[in-house]
């Protein structure tokens, strides 16, 4: 499992990716690679999915850290990892869903944000623990977290931009995950796969200004 931390370390953006429809999430998925954001998290809002994951997959292979997200059921884990997934995000926490995903052997992340939260998290067995949403306390609340829980892998995600995508890592991320400041419901609806294009290349630009040693996982 430690190779799949280092892996989303030395990622360190996942794009969240919540489309209309598969097609579009596809477009959209060549933008931000063509931007430079290779973490890719295809959730579950998304119609079809599972086949987004397996056509990216064989688009992409390995060059892509590909993973589902906004994973709430046994069945949605099994079917991502079938497709190919790496990883698995589920917006809470609960104790048989984490078993379920933890059973597919791919990395876990689940959500949390209050201490009691968190420390659930890590009892059932998470990898990660998203942060979210991240936006309510900025990277100072992640700062403070950082002091009970030192040991904790944390991922803020809601209202990382690339204005504060630095402070976000100062603060101890292992990784940040970007969703409508990345690839809004606006630009997928006008299909401005350009305009996320360019918004990928700012957040690879801001993320990449420390180094990633110096990210703690």
């Amino acid at each position: 499992m430690q190779n799949s931390l280092n892996r989303l370390a030395s990622t360190r953006i996942l794009a969240v990716l919540r489309a209309p429809s598969a097609d579009v999430a596809l477009r959209a998925a060549d933008a931000l690679v063509a931007g430079g954001v290779t973490g890719l998290e295809i959730t579950y809002s998304t119609p079809d999915a599972p086949a987004v994951i397996r056509e990216l997959c064989a688009q992409y292979g390995d060059t892509v850290y590909l993973g589902a997200g906004t994973v709430t059921t046994a069945d949605e884990a099994r079917r991502a990892a079938d497709a190919g997934a790496a990883f698995l995000v589920s917006p809470g926490t609960r104790p048989k869903l984490t078993a379920a995903m933890k059973a597919t052997g791919l990395l876990v992340m689940t959500g949390a944000l209050t201490p009691s939260e968190i420390m659930a998290a890590a009892e059932y067995g998470t990898d990660v623990v998203k942060i979210f949403p991240a936006s309510l306390g900025g990277p100072a609340f992640l700062r403070s977290l950082r002091g009970p829980f030192p040991a904790v892998p944390f991922m803020p995600t809601g209202g990382v931009t690339p204005g504060n995508i630095g402070a976000w890592f100062d603060a101890g991320a292992i990784a940040v995950g970007a969703g409508s400041d990345l690839v809004s419901a606006a630009d997928l609806a006008a299909g401005r796969y350009d305009n996320i294009q360019r918004l990928a290349a700012q957040f690879v630009s801001a993320g990449t200004r420390l180094d990633p040693a110096e990210v703690r996982a």
